[in-house]
């Protein structure tokens, strides 16, 4: 539900292909259309009321306080991914955020760099991976991560071992662990609420949107938000 919510917040109502090439490449179809409808039957009994009470009850600026916390964790793989691309200018980004953040950021509650024009962006391993012309495999809906493919799930894990926090230790690390990957599930569900309702309820397909979505969102992340080449005009 993670990776739905967030090819969502990443490609909002972006325009679905045609039916043809959404069927291409997910060999496992029948089977990964039922872990989706059993995501899906998870999410309206748990996932869905619990990110509305999450709305509720915590302040909107609570929330994009953890948002930014959240995203402060993350800055070691942004940064190791962006130097395994070649990619020394958004380094330098990453770097200056995670350094301003950690410190002026109070831990990183707050976002002090993006008003200095730091913006922040995303990468993995998964992307470069692609950059360096690893193909994705086929189409794989996964329990408890969502859309993905082999290459997405090797990244996924290498991304792990970049985490600085993967080798610390201390007495409550599981817990904290939960805490940390549960509340960023629920946040990632409670910001696309309205828009996962919206795609639900308009696509006649609901599993071939989410496909399509996802895919349509690791290209463009892939590509860092520049279009593709054969989209453009022959001039």
């Amino acid at each position: 539900m993670a990776a739905i919510v967030a090819a969502i917040l990443l490609s909002g109502c972006a325009g679905m292909r045609g039916a043809s090439e959404q069927e291409v490449n997910d060999p496992f179809e029948p089977t990964n259309r039922v872990i989706f409808n059993a995501t899906m039957a998870l999410d309206k009994a748990v996932l869905r009321p619990t990110a509305l009470a999450y709305r509720q009850v915590v302040p909107s600026f609570v929330r994009d306080s953890l948002r930014n916390f959240l995203n402060n964790l993350g800055t070691p793989v942004i940064f190791a991914n962006d130097v395994l691309q070649g990619e020394l200018d958004r380094a330098g980004t990453t770097l200056v955020r995670a350094g301003v953040n950690s410190t002026l950021g109070l831990g990183g509650f707050v976002d002090v760099a993006v008003r200095w024009g730091y913006v922040r962006h995303s990468e993995d391993f998964g992307q470069t991976l692609a950059i360096y012309g690893v193909g994705e495999g086929p189409y794989l809906f996964v329990p408890l991560i969502g859309p993905s493919n082999p290459r997405d799930l090797l990244g996924f894990g290498v991304d792990f071992l970049f985490d600085p926090l993967t080798y610390a230790t201390w007495p409550s690390k599981t817990l904290w662990e939960i805490g940390r990957e549960g509340t960023d599930y629920v946040d990632l569900r409670e910001r696309n609420i309205e828009t996962l309702d919206e795609i639900q309820s308009t696509s006649l397909d609901f599993y071939a949107s989410v496909r399509s979505l996802y895919r349509q969102t690791r290209n463009t992340e892939i590509r860092n938000g520049a279009p593709e080449v054969e989209d453009l005009p022959n001039f």
